[in-house]
């Protein structure tokens, strides 16, 4: 097993390529069975989870081929097997994504109910509800989601949730209605913009999608898609990572490619805080006062602030001169980084879906453990500014969902390197 070794107090300076959206990539990949001909994608991260889907679009006959530079060809040679299997589904939940293709382009689909990181329930009831509405059958057979239908039509869908829209029952429905008998309409659908690049992705492929980036997505089906040539859109997660990287560090970082329009909720907290962000030629730029203010900070679907960067500000907040609030409305049970970031010496207090957070001047360097894909990030941040040397294990976890992390780090001034256990 790799841990990461960080020894921090260094100030952070420079530029960031950030890279695609692995949000994003997962379901414009997935999108690849419903195609007729060649599809090639651009900007898709080199990712374990980018690599788990592709083995198992392998698996459902989608081939791919590796181009170079972060882009991938693919082509659907073979639709018998409609079967996403536990063996894989367990390792990422995105592999839920392929229910609505394989149900619209083959009729039907099996897929085992969806793993990931443990960040608390993520029910499905949406994916399916979406589904039958267009007209499938659905069982659920030894943990397996089985959905058929002769064929797909048409109809008014609302998949408002008790934790508000979903971002993958929202994909899994766009690509089903794609193929659908006349006209879908959905609302509440997730606005937020790895859906408007999926939509973006589909419509180069001939689909007739409108009100994609607004809770109304009206699809008009077609019968046939056709392959097509789509760029994925830069991370919002890792732009915002690294944004909150320069803060902690009051340090001075360009983003290259990343979009401010993306972070706007990201961005007013962040400016709240005391953080400077400009937009920049290249991308964003960010730099920080060394004081911090605390804030209040509510996690919000589109264009709210993202759950994903809640544990990277909660680190942020830890050296805020005063008490800050967190709250999670969108998974209440995500704070398993909460002990470990005591352990380094913040002073946190949980009480249901919020964390009390008190200022502390400094966070100690301390043996710590990742428990998911964002907590992992979090604990890196905090240990970029820990005095001594933090040691973050399971990185496996953040190999999940950023790239190449310790180098782009490394690359703008932080001491960090991966070693073996």
């Amino acid at each position: 097993m790799e841990a990461f070794e960080i020894i921090g107090g260094t100030r952070l300076k420079g530029n960031v390529d950030i890279s695609g959206s692995k949000n994003a990539a997962l379901p414009i990949l997935a999108a690849a069975i419903l195609c007729e001909g060649d599809t090639v994608l651009h900007n898709i991260p080199n990712l374990d989870d980018i690599q788990s889907m592709l083995t198992l679009l392998q698996r459902l006959g989608v081939k791919h081929e590796r181009l170079g530079g972060g882009s991938i060809r693919l082509r659907v040679e073979d639709e018998l097997n409609c079967h996403a299997e536990y063996e894989l589904v367990s390792k990422m939940r995105a592999s839920i994504c392929t229910l609505g293709p394989l149900l619209a382009k083959r009729k039907r689909a099996q897929v085992s109910m969806p793993g990931g990181c443990a960040i608390g329930y993520r029910p499905v009831d949406l994916h399916i509800t979406g589904l039958t509405a267009l007209g499938a059958e659905s069982d659920l057979v030894n943990g397996d989601m089985m959905l058929k239908a002769k064929r797909l039509k048409g109809t008014e869908v609302f998949l408002g949730g008790a934790f508000g829209s979903s971002v993958t029952a929202t994909a899994n429905i766009v690509m089903a209605a794609t193929l659908a008998e006349g006209r879908t309409i959905i609302e509440s659908a997730a606005c937020e913009p790895e859906i408007s690049d999926l939509a973006d992705f589909l419509t180069a492929c001939g689909a007739q999608i409108t009100g994609h980036g607004t809770p109304r997505i009206t699809i008009e089906g077609v019968k046939t898609l056709t392959g097509a040539e789509h760029t994925v859109i830069a991370d919002r997660i890792e732009a915002g990572t690294f944004m909150i990287a320069a803060a902690i560090t009051n340090g001075e970082l360009t983003l290259n490619r990343a979009r401010l329009e993306h972070l706007i909720a990201v961005v007013d907290r962040l400016r709240r805080i005391g953080v400077i962000i400009e937009r920049s030629e290249k991308g964003i730029a960010v730099s920080s006062s060394r004081r911090l203010d605390p804030v209040e900070i509510t996690t919000q679907p589109f264009p709210g602030f993202p759950t994903d960067l809640q544990a990277q500000a909660t680190a942020l907040l830890c050296l805020a001169d005063g008490n800050s609030v967190v709250t999670d409305k969108i998974f209440p049970d995500r704070f398993l980084h909460i002990p470990e970031l005591n352990r380094m010496g913040a002073n946190l207090r949980r009480e249901g879906n919020t964390v009390i957070i008190q200022g502390v001047k400094r966070l100690i360097g301390a043996p710590v453990m990742a428990s998911d894909l964002r907590a992992s990030a979090a604990l890196i941040l905090a240990g970029l500014i820990a005095k001594g040397t933090t040691r973050m294990s399971r990185t496996y976890h953040i190999d999940r969902g950023y790239e190449r992390i310790e180098e782009k780090l490394s690359a703008i001034g932080a001491d960090i390197r991966r070693t073996d256990i």
